[in-house]
């Protein structure tokens, strides 16, 4: 890719048990996952769930959180969450995600409309929890 405007790399969502969370995340949600192997065989800290071709969650282990000391209070926001990641997709992905978790049983909220969102008003979303209790919501535009 040349294109280096501003987009969104990767965000870190901390979970209990990663492995259990890549295949929540690539069976009921869909997307790919990444390095899981490496992970359970001990050559990689942690896998990851590849969202598009610029962006992945990766799924951190709790057991890392005393060594994220990048800036000071960091370790600390292990077990808090931001308030939610928004998953725009198409209408057909946006329908085929919420009948996997319907068949999983995943919880989920009613739809909303016309919520404002990076790309105006979204015509319909609704929102869903992991294994780990970060909160997604899913939407599409057209």
């Amino acid at each position: 890719m040349t294109d280096n405007s501003a987009r969104l790399d990767h965000v870190v969502l901390w979970v209990r048990d990663p492995v259990a969370s890549a295949d929540f995340y690539e069976k009921a949600v869909g997307l790919e996952p990444i390095r899981v192997t490496e992970f359970a065989a001990g050559k990689a800290s942690f896998p990851s769930v590849r969202l598009n071709e610029e962006t992945i969650f990766d799924l951190a282990p709790l057991t890392l959180a005393a060594g994220m000391d990048m800036v000071p209070g960091a370790a600390d926001s292990a077990g808090h969450p931001v308030n939610h990641v928004c998953l725009s997709l198409g209408a057909e992905e946006f329908d085929a995600l919420r009948a996997r978790l319907e068949e999983r049983a995943v919880p989920l909220s009613d739809f909303t409309y016309d919520a404002f969102g990076a790309r105006g008003k979204a015509r319909r979303s609704f929102y869903f929890r992991d294994p780990d209790g970060n909160i997604f919501e899913a939407r599409h535009y057209e």
